[in-house]
């Protein structure tokens, strides 16, 4: 056994002298500077003398290549995740960084190196002369080479290649010398830098600038000719005298437009933003968010199709951009994503000689190209026979004059001020109109994209009853949470999704519209929503006493939930958790049941919230399967966390592991605090086959508890946390025996079950092979 130990030892210290190494070798380049024939590899960066800047290799989102970027540096200000803006080699990906390099040759040239070290991006900037060269990243956020006998000698830097984003000092404009455009192009998606859809340009004929969508060359929005302050049609920059100053250019050289900063401790950018908006953000070191101080286009339904085909822009839709009637996304992962520009297909395939109708679209819309008009058609029934007479055309409209689409259908808005709106008739197969009017509903459908009936909140609004975001209750897996009051003195609870956050869009979209359509005593209730500025935001109901676990896990608040109250949240929880599975329209199963996602009001009664991760369930349907396993580590069933199957007995499951940790105020996954088990189900298991029920109870509870209803409980608690699912009880089943004082069937042995001495086996024996039967792993999504 000792030698078993001194190998653990040993393994450890191995394990922390790797984790000190990698980071010592971060830290040792942790100057500004790079000289010639030096270079970074992945556990380096470079950080600027002040502190505002870091350079080195970053992957962006989920993505799985890596990128040599500039971002601001987290450590001293602040910023929680990496702000990029500056990409060397947006369109030449690296798919393996551990071998690569970022180098400064001997000749001046600095170039990013794959894993076979050939060259895939470079700054082409060497030379011959036999001087030492040198790259610095400066608090500007830009990155120079100089040579190192004249360090005012740059001949090349960043500012002179932006990517997304325009810092203070650096130019956006025309080099007539060069004949070079120094422009601002959106990366592709929020995953991946490449060159995007949109960029701002100036044009230096007219001495404006222009946002163009990239694939047609199309220019939708202009600032206007400069007037000596602002740009004419950007107004918003004189409200911000006293923090920028702007400047624009014009010479025999050069064309460009530039801004600085009064007070040089602020922190602000200008994003070519994917959505197709410019935005100019300053950083609130109060609320440690970007704070958008204005954009144009100023609403998002300006942009130049940016709902792609057979798309419309809506700012009361929730995603922004829904589908016409008939259509549907035709990349939906892209689509929750934000990237509308795939646009939408027909959900039923149509092509030549099919069957086929026309389906109105629910609003009337402003149309912006490819329709041509035919004032030879001069009733409705004379352009629709023409329609359906060419197999070309897609849709038609009639206004007085007959429009037809022969090409892709390209959506402005429903609310165009400029466009005159058309009630458009789409072309779609016979077979969909069928679906549709017969009501054929089924629960695998395509994301509802139809109008809430909830309020939707202005930004401005929200800002303001939450003191622009100041008082912060708590931080989830979907993002922080602030108090706040309405101005007709409700209190409300503000949850904001963060970008961070490892939940995105669909998580959004799926607890508004399940929780919108529940309604229940023991369910948090949704008042509202706002997705304005690309913002997404839920408003509930103001739950005073927080989250149960705030109380259950505190050694001081737990002395305040006597029996009754334990007993009555165990309960209301039960009754809402049998609302979901039985009692509501939609069946629902919840998928990430846990005491933080338990939220007690102001008499202490329980309300189940969080369903970002909820399924429906239709029909007969009684289990699903998913390849992606979310939840909370500890409360997951055996058979989600390891095949991903899930049911309304993977919720029991969780319910059961609640129930106990009620009885207990102990964590399932704190091992650490029991003696005897490696985690709480294995402890009352334990406790339970030796008769010794009441030790099981939180000591607390001494005064108030009584003894056949916390008996009930725990036996109730072992039934739901069985190991198979057909061994669980319904909620229904649950409920019921909560109530009543009948006999109950024995439990069997819980799931997850492992004992301290079995544990520690396992972690010792490191010569034999270890059966991945003692311990479960899987790879769930944390919240």
């Amino acid at each position: 056994m000792k030698s078993r130990i001194q190998a653990w030892l040993l393994v450890i210290f191995f394990f922390f002298f790797f984790c000190s190494f990698t980071s010592l070798t971060h830290i040792c380049f942790a100057a500004d500077t790079i000289s010639s024939g030096q270079s970074l590899n992945l556990n380096q960066t470079l950080i600027s003398k002040g502190g505002t800047f870091e350079l080195g290799f970053f992957r962006p989102g989920t993505s799985l290549y890596y990128y040599i970027g500039i971002w601001y540096n987290y450590k001293e200000v602040s910023v929680q995740n990496k702000t990029v803006v500056w990409v060397a080699n947006r369109d030449t990906p690296l798919i393996d960084s551990v071998s690569s390099e970022f180098k400064l040759l001997e000749n001046g040239n600095l170039v990013l190196l794959n894993q076979s070290k050939l060259a895939i991006w470079s700054t082409e900037s060497k030379s011959n002369v036999n001087v030492s060269y040198e790259g610095v990243l400066g608090d500007d956020g830009n990155f120079v080479l100089r040579t190192g006998v004249r360090p005012s000698n740059v001949f090349w830097q960043s500012f002179d290649y932006p990517t997304d984003t325009f810092l203070p000092g650096a130019k956006i404009g025309y080099n007539r010398i060069t004949n070079k455009q120094l422009s601002l192009t959106s990366w592709k998606n929020s995953n991946d830098p490449a060159s995007g859809e949109f960029s701002l340009e100036l044009d230096r004929y007219e001495d404006d600038y222009v946002i163009q969508s990239n694939n047609n060359q199309y220019q939708y929005w202009t600032s206007r000719s400069w007037n000596g302050t602002v740009f004419s049609k950007v107004p918003e920059m004189r409200t911000n005298n006293n923090t920028f100053n702007f400047s624009y250019v014009k010479n025999e050289n050069e064309s460009y437009f530039t801004y600085s900063l009064y007070n040089i401790s602020i922190l602000s950018r200008l994003v070519m933003d994917i959505s197709g908006q410019i935005k100019q953000l300053t950083w609130d070191i109060n609320t440690q968010t970007w704070i958008l101080l204005w954009s144009q286009p100023r609403t998002l339904c300006e942009v130049y199709r940016d709902c792609g085909a057979f798309g419309v822009c809506d700012q009361n839709s929730l995603l922004l951009c829904r589908c016409l009637n008939g259509f549907l996304p035709k990349s939906p992962k892209d689509w929750n994503l934000s990237d509308f520009s795939a646009g939408c297909v027909r959900k039923t395939y149509l092509q030549c000689g099919d069957e086929f109708g026309f389906l109105q679209d629910s609003q009337q819309i402003g149309f912006s190209d490819h329709k041509r008009f035919n004032d030879s058609f001069k009733t409705v029934n004379d352009c629709k026979q023409s329609c359906l007479d060419d197999c070309s055309c897609n849709a038609y409209a009639f206004n007085g004059s007959c429009l037809l689409w022969n090409a892709d259908v390209f959506a402005l808005y429903p609310y165009a001020n400029d466009e005159v709106r058309y009630s458009i008739q789409l072309k779609v197969a016979a077979s969909e109109i069928l679906r549709l009017t017969s009501g054929d509903l089924s629960v695998e459908h395509e994301p509802d994209q139809g109008r809430l009936e909830l309020p939707l909140f202005d930004f401005n609004t929200v800002a303001t009853a939450t003191n622009n975001f100041s008082n912060k209750l708590g931080q989830g897996g979907f993002g922080p949470v602030y108090k706040g009051k309405l101005i007709d003195e409700r209190e409300i609870a503000v949850k904001r999704l963060s970008r961070s956050s490892g939940q995105g869009v669909q998580e959004f979209k799926n607890e508004l519209m399940l929780i919108s359509k529940l309604q229940h005593r023991n369910l948090v209730r949704l008042l509202g929503y706002c997705i304005g500025r690309e913002e997404k935001i839920l408003l509930y109901e103001y739950m005073p006493n927080k989250s149960l676990d705030a109380f259950l896990f505190d050694h001081t608040k737990r002395n305040l939930l006597d029996w009754s109250k334990r007993f009555s949240i165990i309960d209301g929880v039960a009754r809402g958790l049998l609302y979901l599975h039985r009692d509501s329209r939609l069946k629902v199963i919840h998928r990430d049941l846990k005491a933080s996602n338990i939220l007690l009001d102001k008499n202490m009664n329980p309300k189940i919230s969080d369903f970002g991760m909820a399924r429906i369930f239709g029909g007969e349907q009684t289990l699903a399967n998913t390849n992606r396993v979310v939840g909370t580590y500890g409360y997951m069933s055996p058979e989600y966390a390891m095949e991903g199957i899930f049911s309304e007995k993977s919720d029991v499951f969780s319910f059961g592991v609640l129930l106990l940790e009620i009885v207990s105020s102990r964590k399932n996954t704190n091992f650490y605090l029991l003696e005897e088990s490696y985690n709480l189900l294995g402890y009352v298991w334990r406790k339970w086959n030796e008769n010794k029920v009441l030790e099981i109870m939180d000591p607390t509870l001494a005064e108030s508890y009584n003894s056949q209803e916390l008996t009930r409980c725990i036996h109730i608690g072992l039934l739901c946390v069985q190991d198979h699912p057909l061994d669980r009880p319904t909620m229904s089943a649950v409920v019921s025996m909560l109530c009543s004082e009948g006999t109950l069937p024995l439990p069997k042995q819980p799931a997850f079950i492992i004992e301290r001495t079995q544990f520690s086996d396992i972690l010792f024996n490191l010569n034999d092979a270890v059966s991945i039967n003692y311990v479960t792993i899987t790879n769930p999504e944390g919240r």
